[in-house]
């Protein structure tokens, strides 16, 4: 993802907009990319630091130089994202200085000028207690060190699929920046629906949905994060949910970011048809959910779990997204589950609004004790139910709650 500082964009107004990606900057684009692509693929098994010093010449060449050193940059920098690289071992890395360090200082006490110190033996000594060689011993004493690390793999990507995703690359880098996100989704597919709601509550973005009347949907992003507002934690968030966004077949997004060194209030506004992603795997559940998941499968409780259930509508009150759907097998009874966790206490009350309109749907809602919200809420609601939980979402709690709103009124 590239750094907001890697944006090139102008202030209209109280507006922030981006320098339009035409025809002759795509293709600048592109060229870069494949430069930039060619010297990481000749650098694999390098270090970080030769690596940088060797892109950083290439950037430099005539054939490449332009004023535009921004895009230089952040072409270079998507380039990069495709590099993996050794794992520190920082606890070894440093036991080692500490040894040779040690050994180091306790020879030059020994020297004399008859004897000098020699840091070649001392070296060659260490190596052979250790059955390998001194030049990897040296460059064991930093390897923790970023500039040491070596590169392992490079995962390429197109240079062309680098020219046409840079747009919405850019977009991603000023939501570094946003306290607050609006969007507008329209698909075709259910599906992309799903991946979307699915992306945005794993990345702890608990979305405000509303029905649109054209069949899709506007979302707001100011959930569980809105506490880090103008922070780069929740940035981050709403900068990597953007791709699932923009694979909708309409999107439009309308953001609040602090831009510039004075961080002054501006709105951002960007859109289009799909931005193909190519082949994206669905997200995770959630830790805290996987792990409940699993209890409960164990349990053979007669209730099977579906992972895609689908989005509740209530129409002109709102609409709900749950997590899972149980269904029983005897009977086919369904009952809803949304996790509100401990991220937005505003959210619990959305969804008790939500329920007292009218939800026409069975759901159990399992929110933390830390939002200090208790189950006695939802009591006058036959279809609905609070499930307060301390550290962990019991399996078994939570069927005997799904039990009790499968069961017919009394």
């Amino acid at each position: 993802m590239l750094t907001a500082d890697l944006v090139t964009a102008r202030r209209r107004g109280d507006e922030l907009r981006l320098i339009p990606v035409d025809d002759g900057r795509r293709a600048r684009i592109a060229t870069l990319a494949a430069a930039f692509a060619d010297v990481v693929r000749a650098h694999v098994g390098s270090t970080r630091q030769q690596l940088d010093d060797a892109l950083d010449a290439r950037a430099a060449d005539t054939d490449l130089a332009q004023p535009d050193r921004r895009l230089s940059a952040a072409v270079q920098k998507l380039v990069e994202d495709g590099c993996r690289f050794e794992e520190p071992d920082a606890e070894t890395a440093a036991a080692l200085r500490r040894e040779i360090f040690r050994r180091a200082a306790a020879g030059r006490r020994a020297a004399t000028p008859s004897a000098p110190f020699d840091r070649d033996a001392l070296l060659a000594a260490a190596a052979g207690e250790r059955g390998t060689t001194a030049d990897a011993i040296e460059a064991g004493l930093y390897a923790d060190r970023p500039a040491r690390q070596r590169l392992l793999t490079f995962d390429a990507r197109p240079p062309a699929a680098i020219a046409s995703g840079f747009e919405l690359a850019e977009a991603q880098a000023v939501l570094l920046r946003a306290t607050r996100v609006v969007a507008s989704v329209r698909a075709r597919d259910a599906g992309t629906y799903r991946q979307l709601f699915r992306t945005l509550k794993f990345l702890r973005l608990l979305p405000v949905v509303a029905a649109s009347g054209d069949g899709g949907y506007t979302i707001a992003l100011d959930g569980p994060l809105s506490l880090f507002q103008g922070g780069t934690r929740y940035g981050l968030q709403l900068g990597l949910a953007l791709p699932a966004i923009a694979a909708c077949d309409r999107w439009s997004i309308e953001a609040d970011v602090r831009w510039g060194n004075d961080r002054r209030p501006l709105r951002f506004r960007v859109g289009g048809a799909a931005v193909p992603a190519g082949a994206v795997e669905s997200p995770p559940l959630p830790d805290e959910l996987a792990a409940f998941v699993t209890a409960f499968e164990r349990l053979e409780s007669g209730w099977r779990i579906d992972r895609e259930p689908a989005v509740l509508d209530l129409p002109g009150a709102g609409v709900c997204v749950p997590d899972l759907a149980f269904v029983r097998a005897r009977d086919g009874a369904r009952v809803h589950f949304e996790l509100l966790g401990f991220w937005s206490r505003e959210a619990v009350w959305k969804r008790v609004d939500l329920v007292r309109a009218g939800l026409p749907h069975r759901i159990l809602f399992a929110i933390s004790k830390a939002l200090r919200v208790g189950e006695a809420v939802l009591d006058d609601a036959p279809g609905a139910a609070l499930y307060v939980f301390a550290r962990v979402i019991a399996a078994k709690q939570v069927l005997e709650r799904i039990e009790g709103l499968a069961a017919p009124p009394t």
